[in-house]
């Protein structure tokens, strides 16, 4: 045979019965690599988001990954599961159902409320339900954001999202019948300290052959360009070959050029440092303005001492945001940077500076006698 055999074929030879007839609809060996790798994402996405929730170590292998008739994948399902429908979005809304048994969806929803997932109520609430709803929200889009790198960058976002505990009778797909075909996956999910449960996710067999070929379209489309640029690194190295042929045998070889050699320089390289002035900082004589004459009431109280403040900024917090400082915190003041910095004697503001650094202490430049010195002397 050409090609290999189904696990059917196999198992009708290892019974003696007959072939099964061959289906349209069952998918090659190359399509359902495709799907692995779908598969994988999801499962990746689940074991992420599963382990943000718990805080520890989570796990989330894949068991199988198989088509089948929808009433053959109900049967796989344990009884009353908690069945979480979207769509893609961006991807013409093909439908796509996540499948949790009760208890590993209420586990679920005890951890996206903070629990540990231990302490289960006896009933899921329509509390729990919508927890478990958005926990797997959350793995659905993470999984579309790595899924849109193999569609090419489709824009994928879940959509029409819905959730409930399914009763007797109900259908995972309601476009199809029980002999429609569905392809599906299962995967494992281990959290440290809670008992495994099993995540199915599952995809009409039509959706997911659409899935399949835009990603073969776009790997198809990648190889000519990649072909395309192989001639243009031969003809790079091939273009010294004239004057390699024009040398005497017994000379060497003048190394080729490499690629780095081409490239252009740096940005150092390119711009020169500029030029700096330097020259000693000119300031506009300080005057105070309405000084006293004579100095005589001056004189009377020019040894006592007084308390000069320089003030960066200020600002208002509330007792709960002191009691949050700690190492590390910062704290935003109300000036911009740049701004001078205010200066006062006794708290009573007199002038404007900046900042500057006089060996290793800091000090203050006053830029500013502010228009208040007859009021700076009743202290």
């Amino acid at each position: 045979m050409d090609e290999l055999l189904s696990q059917d074929e196999i198992n009708a030879l290892l019974t003696g019965g007959s072939f099964p007839a061959a289906d349209a609809g069952d998918l090659s060996m190359e399509d359902s690599q495709v799907l692995d790798e779908v598969a994988t994402i999801f499962s990746n996405a689940e074991s992420n988001v599963f382990g943000m929730l718990a805080g520890k170590d989570v796990s989330a292998h894949i068991q199988e990954t198989s088509t089948g008739t929808q009433a053959e994948f109900k049967t796989k399902l344990p009884e009353q599961p908690f069945v979480f429908r979207t769509t893609f979005g961006g991807f013409d809304d093909i439908p796509l159902i996540f499948a949790v048994d009760r208890r590993g969806a209420l586990a679920l929803a005890d951890l996206m409320m903070g629990g540990e997932g231990k302490e289960l109520p006896e009933e899921a609430s329509e509390l729990y339900l919508n927890a478990a709803q958005e926990g797997l929200s959350q793995v659905v889009g993470s999984a579309f954001t790595s899924l849109s790198g193999l569609l090419g960058g489709r824009r994928l976002m879940p959509q029409n999202t819905t959730s409930t505990l399914e009763e007797a009778g109900w259908q995972p797909f309601s476009a199809l019948d029980d002999e429609g075909k569905v392809w599906s996956s299962a995967a494992n999910v281990e959290i440290e300290g809670l008992d495994p449960f099993i995540v199915k996710i599952a995809l009409p067999l039509d959706s997911a052959k659409s899935i399949v070929d835009v990603i073969h379209q776009i790997m198809n489309d990648q190889v000519p360009q990649e072909s395309s640029q192989a001639p243009s690194s031969q003809s790079f190295t091939a273009s010294p070959a004239p004057q390699h042929a024009a040398q005497p045998k017994s000379a060497p070889s003048p190394p080729l050029p490499s690629p780095s050699s081409f490239a252009p320089p740096s940005r150092g390289a390119q711009q020169p440092a500029p030029t700096v002035d330097v020259h000693p900082a000119e300031f506009t004589p300080l005057v105070s303005k309405g000084a006293v004459g004579g100095g005589s009431a001056i004189d009377l109280i020019a040894d006592i001492p007084v308390r000069v403040t320089v003030e960066l900024g200020k600002t208002r917090k509330n007792i709960s945001d002191i009691l949050g400082i700690s190492m590390g915190s910062v704290i935003e003041l109300d000036k911009m940077a740049g701004e001078p910095v205010d200066v006062l004697v006794n708290g009573k503001l007199i002038a404007k500076g900046e900042v500057v650094v006089i060996d290793e202490n800091f000090g203050v430049r006053i830029t500013e006698i502010l228009n208040t010195a007859p009021k700076a002397y009743s202290m």
